[in-house]
């Protein structure tokens, strides 16, 4: 945390946009962000960010973006600043000064169903192969699996319980009767270990009572991509992509895709029609239609 946050009137400012945070729910990641964010702004202004004026909020937003500031990073400091100014400090007026910018999608990235199986068999280690299965068979980001308590696991309704998804909001997840079964195999290996705890992490980190990291989780994703001579470039997410493109694939319904992903929004889960090949080459074009029916109209009667 920089100096400026951490001096004493900041400090209240900061423990206060905290509050407002854990009122919402928010994931801890979340909360790291947005600190981390207004702490950027309050280094540039050098005092403390509720002084702030409109031109220097403005000419904040102008230098971040010409020393090169990818748009998903401006975006998000613009989400921190914006619930700072809203909800921490009431001020507004402040918040309508500030800008998000659009940003073009590109498709994501999505391995076959044999890549998949490839990826899941090339790690030797039960913990990183659970947690793997987890991020495609249930299809959860990185932060909620890393977040997964043993508690979550729900066996008798056959549902992983999500407590705090992105914005903080609580879904049940597919719990399938093979992830179901990889999990008590860890369980009772990570029970031998001195790991694995009933009020415990699912996936453990470094030490039993800190969680996996979602760094250490991309890196598992990684190495076990490179030793299944996968070249495509993946994470934990491109698990997740997978997972949605494969049941659009199998003809699940959008809406139900949309709430096993946790989607507020139907057109973000609509976007995975763009990279689900499988349908597409089921669509039948009104051009074969309209052959067909051609063929039928000159045919010689009798």
């Amino acid at each position: 945390m920089t100096t400026v946050l951490s001096d004493a009137p900041a400090t209240s400012l900061r423990q206060r946009m905290i509050e407002d945070m854990n009122m919402r729910r928010f994931t801890r990641k979340t909360q790291f962000d947005y600190v981390r964010h207004v702490a950027r702004f309050a280094t540039y202004l050098g005092r403390p960010p509720d002084t702030a004026t409109v031109e220097e909020l403005r000419q904040f937003q102008v230098e971040q973006r010409e020393a090169g500031i990818g748009i998903p990073t401006m975006n998000s400091i613009v989400s921190a600043l914006r619930f700072f100014f809203t909800h921490t400090i009431d001020r507004p007026d402040l918040s309508r000064k500030l800008y998000t910018v659009k940003n073009p999608r590109s498709l994501p990235v999505v391995l076959s169903r044999d890549e998949v199986v490839l990826l899941l068999g090339a790690t030797n280690c039960l913990k990183h192969k659970a947690a793997l299965s987890v991020a495609y068979g249930a299809g959860l980001r990185a932060a909620e699996v890393t977040m997964l308590k043993v508690r979550d696991v729900d066996s008798k309704r056959m549902l992983l319980r999500v407590e705090r998804g992105k914005g903080g909001r609580y879904r049940n997840a597919l719990l399938p009767a093979d992830l179901l079964a990889l999990l008590r195999e860890w369980w009772t290996v990570g029970r031998k270990q001195g790991v694995m705890h009933a009020d415990g992490w699912l996936f453990p980190g470094m030490h039993y009572l800190k969680p996996l990291s979602t760094r250490q989780l991309h890196r598992i994703v990684v190495d076990a991509a490179e030793a299944a001579g996968i070249k495509k470039r993946v994470g934990p997410h491109t698990l997740r992509h997978s997972f949605a493109t494969h049941l659009l694939e199998d003809g699940v319904d959008i809406r139900i895709i949309q709430a096993l992903l946790g989607h507020a929004n139907l057109e973000t889960t609509a976007f995975y029609t763009t990279v689900a090949t499988r349908t597409v080459r089921a669509v039948i074009s009104p051009l074969d239609k309209l052959t067909t029916l051609l063929e039928a109209q000159v045919a010689p009667p009798g």
